[in-house]
């Protein structure tokens, strides 16, 4: 199984729409269990939470919200979390910080996004810009799921993982 951790800065949209899309990929492909996905901010905000229009555009697409939640990238960083093979930036500020030192030294790439949270428009138009960035994730996340497991290697997944990034 591949661990994956999605980084964003606050932990409420992109970052929670790949974890949410890939652990949904995975469990309905025909070889389940080959992924696990989480997410995580670099600082969120004190009581961050999902952002509500990701949470609606995931529930209306059918994908679980069960168990999502904004927290600190702090939470992977240490001895006792998850291995993670794959660490994928998705908003261009996080691919941009310092990240921390992660154990056993997992494959990056950056997969940048637009923020589909940002301005004032009216809430259809936020609630559309959601749903293209879920369809935009998960067309990425396809392409990575169907890659032939030689391509998942450790000493290949970097440069696989960085080759979607022009998807």
């Amino acid at each position: 199984m591949l661990n994956v951790l999605f980084l964003c800065t606050h932990n409420s949209a992109r970052s929670i729409l790949s974890e949410a899309m890939l652990n949904h990929l995975d469990a309905q492909s025909a070889k389940p269990g080959r992924f696990r996905a989480y997410s995580a901010g670099s600082s969120p905000r004190p009581g961050q939470q999902p952002h509500p229009l990701a949470l609606d555009v995931l529930q209306h697409a059918g994908i679980s919200t069960e168990g999502l939640r904004s927290k600190s990238w702090d939470e992977f960083a240490g001895l006792d979390a998850p291995h993670m093979d794959l660490i994928i930036t998705v908003c261009d500020n996080a691919a941009g910080e310092v990240c921390p030192i992660w154990p056993g030294h997992p494959a990056s790439a950056h997969w940048g996004y637009a923020d589909p949270s940002e301005g004032d428009a009216p809430d259809q138009a936020k609630r559309d810009a959601f749903r293209h960035t879920l369809h935009a994730i998960g067309r990425r996340l396809e392409l990575l799921m169907n890659l032939p497991p030689e391509k998942l290697q450790k000493t290949l997944l970097q440069d696989t993982a960085r080759s979607l990034s022009s998807h």
